[in-house]
């Protein structure tokens, strides 16, 4: 067996095996390794969407919840000055309400006070005369008794 011989068969082998493997399985291979790079690329585009639209969907929740937070602190201001609003105009109504009943009351205790000053003053006289009458034995002067418990009520 000679050595050139089997080295030149070898290498015809090894060179029909490279361009069988070139010609046939190379392709696939590349087909099957740009599919899966395509496939990589692709998922990691989608992760990187998926990423902005979440960091898109956080933003929009921070505005949404920052905006409800101001709505409602709107209603509630609102609400409170409403509330506020209400009582003191009832508060108001009912001040001007007792302020009249306070009025009524003055007018009817100071017509009391006439009356029972009256009533005193008749009564005092009334009784005066009868002092004078018993300590001096004749009735005084209507006028003089009426005077001078005139001025015994006004000090």
């Amino acid at each position: 067996m000679n050595l050139n011989l089997t080295l030149i068969a070898q290498a015809i082998a090894f060179a029909i095996f490279i361009w069988f493997t070139v010609k046939f399985v190379w392709p696939y291979l590349l087909r099957a390794i740009e599919a899966r790079q395509k496939q990589i690329a692709e998922g990691l585009a989608a992760a990187e969407r998926g990423r902005a639209e979440l960091a898109e969907a956080g933003k929009k929740v921070e505005v949404s919840l920052a905006d409800a937070r101001n709505r409602a602190q709107t209603l509630a201001n609102e609400t409170r000055d409403k509330l506020n609003a209400e009582a003191e105009t009832r508060r108001k109504g009912l001040e001007s309400q007792l302020n009249a009943k306070l009025a009524e009351a003055e007018k009817t205790i100071a017509a009391t006070k006439s009356a029972a000053m009256s009533n005193v003053h008749g009564i005092a006289v009334d009784t005066a005369s009868a002092i004078v009458q018993r300590l001096i034995g004749t009735a005084p002067a209507g006028g003089a008794v009426e005077t001078a418990v005139a001025a015994a009520l006004k000090r």
